[in-house]
């Protein structure tokens, strides 16, 4: 911490809690605090990075990986067509995407009171590329911290250059981070010919390319943690989510405190030796001592960080670690609690409606529509209707169909076309004319026919509609 005139300096621009100077990305004036946090070792930067790995090689091959003849994730919004892990879905399945946006931001709730911001330290885009492309590209090009703080105190035109191919490098980054989201709206093969012709033969795609990778750039390039500090809402619903009993990164004030200096620990003092390692690690530039904050991903770097100082000085590793708030006071903490008996509940109910949501996605559609004009015609003692069957195929394959009229029918059925073959999500207009002899026709009725899929997984349906008259 600052001392002398420096320290009112802080103070006047930074909230203070509980006496202590309260350290942020950005002052209570709005301006920004540049953060340049240190390289770390430890047992959970090396578990993120592997996390980052499978992660990372999983958004690169989803695109890449046919399922079913079809990428294993591909959102066709050209022809409104979505391949998900073999499963293909039209414009008319967009009620099912309820379930998947509210069941994603009610797990996230969920997890959230067990495991709190697991996401933004794990998971979250923000995080997986920043910390796995663009903090990678500044320490090769501008060094580490130490030597990152000198270069920008030094400045003049060596500097200047060095920043400027870093911020190149931040741009090929983005292009490429780019191309592979427009993969998915795409797919990557028919990218990768696009990228071989000229950009006006594909304009739109090529715009949207274009306005992703300046979005990228200037998000991980320029904004980096002020996004999870300024845009990003699900920090700031942590005083809701999050609960004693939630799994934080916090601060054991017990142990540590009062903070002492130097290897030997003098009688009265605590572990902390005041050593700030965990601040300058902190990717949102807080100091996890002062309590849990808005700024805190729960990255653990400063777990890590304190975890090897301890372990310099001898002493147990923990003062700063992963538990909850209701642990770090000394208490036994709660996993079975009203809250997450609640959640619970909730979940079960929309797994169960999600469940029956999806079973209701058939593999084909079928409907036995009238034909427009008039509702029936007489002609030479016969009465005929006129009728279309509106077929698609929704299934990831070709599939085979017959239509029949329902077995003992006592109407004459006209189908010229009985049997088609449609490929995936394609449809067809089949017509179908029925006609009864006037002198039986007492009333209207209804008629039936079926639709029988071939194939491996062989299905019937039954399709009616009124057959209308007059005596």
């Amino acid at each position: 911490m600052t001392h002398g005139p420096e320290a009112k300096d802080e103070l006047r621009h930074l909230p203070v809690i509980n006496g202590r100077v309260a350290r942020s990305s950005i002052r209570t004036d709005g301006q920004r605090v540049r953060v340049d946090p240190a390289d770390t070792r430890g047992r959970f930067i090396r578990a993120r990075r592997v996390v980052f790995v499978i992660l990372i090689v999983a958004w690169i091959l989803l695109p890449l990986i046919p399922i079913g003849g079809h990428p294993a994730l591909f959102l066709d919004v050209d022809t409104r067509r979505f391949y998900v892990l073999g499963q293909v879905f039209n414009a008319q399945d967009t009620w099912l995407v309820f379930f998947l946006v509210t069941g994603a931001g009610f797990g996230l709730v969920y997890t959230t009171a067990l495991l709190g911001r697991w996401w933004c330290g794990w998971a979250c885009p923000q995080t997986v590329f920043l910390e796995s492309f663009y903090r990678p590209i500044q320490r090769l090009v501008m060094g580490p911290r130490e030597a990152r703080l000198r270069l920008r105190a030094r400045g003049g035109p060596a500097v200047f250059a060095r920043r400027l191919l870093t911020h190149a490098l931040y741009g090929v980054a983005s292009v490429v981070v780019a191309h592979i989201f427009v993969g998915y709206f795409v797919s990557l093969p028919k990218l990768w010919a696009m990228m071989h012709e000229h950009p006006g033969a594909h304009a739109t795609t090529f715009a949207w390319m274009l306005a992703l990778s300046l979005l990228f750039y200037v998000d991980f390039g320029i904004f980096r943690e002020q996004f999870c500090v300024v845009l990003c809402p699900y920090g700031r619903l942590q005083s809701v989510l999050l609960d004693d009993d939630s799994l934080v990164v916090g601060y054991d004030d017990a142990r540590g405190e009062p903070r002492g200096k130097g290897k030997t620990k003098a009688a009265g003092r605590g572990d902390c030796v005041d050593c700030g390692r965990c601040v300058v690690v902190c990717p949102t530039g807080i100091d996890i001592r002062n309590g849990l904050q808005i700024d805190c991903i729960a990255c653990a770097q400063c777990v890590d960080a304190c975890d090897e100082i301890m372990d310099k000085l001898g002493r147990a590793p923990g003062l700063v670690r992963y538990d909850s708030l209701r642990g770090l006071r000394g208490e036994a903490r709660r996993i079975l609690r009203p809250r997450m008996v609640v959640y619970t509940g909730f979940l079960i109910a929309g797994i169960v409606a999600a469940t029956l949501g999806f079973r209701k996605h058939e593999a084909f559609e079928a409907n036995l529509l009238r034909l427009p004009g008039a509702p029936f015609t007489r002609d030479e003692g016969r009465i005929r209707n006129g009728f279309e069957i509106h077929l698609v195929n929704k299934s990831a394959r070709p599939e085979s169909f017959h239509v029949a009229p329902e077995e003992g029918a006592k109407e004459t059925f006209i189908v010229p076309i009985a049997d088609v073959t449609l490929e995936p999500l394609a449809s067809q207009r089949l017509p179908v004319f029925v006609t009864v002899p006037q002198a039986d026709f007492t009333h209207d009725h209804p008629i039936r026919l079926v639709i029988a899929r071939g194939g491996p997984r062989p299905e019937k349906r039954v399709l009616s509609a009124t057959f209308l008259g007059a005596r």
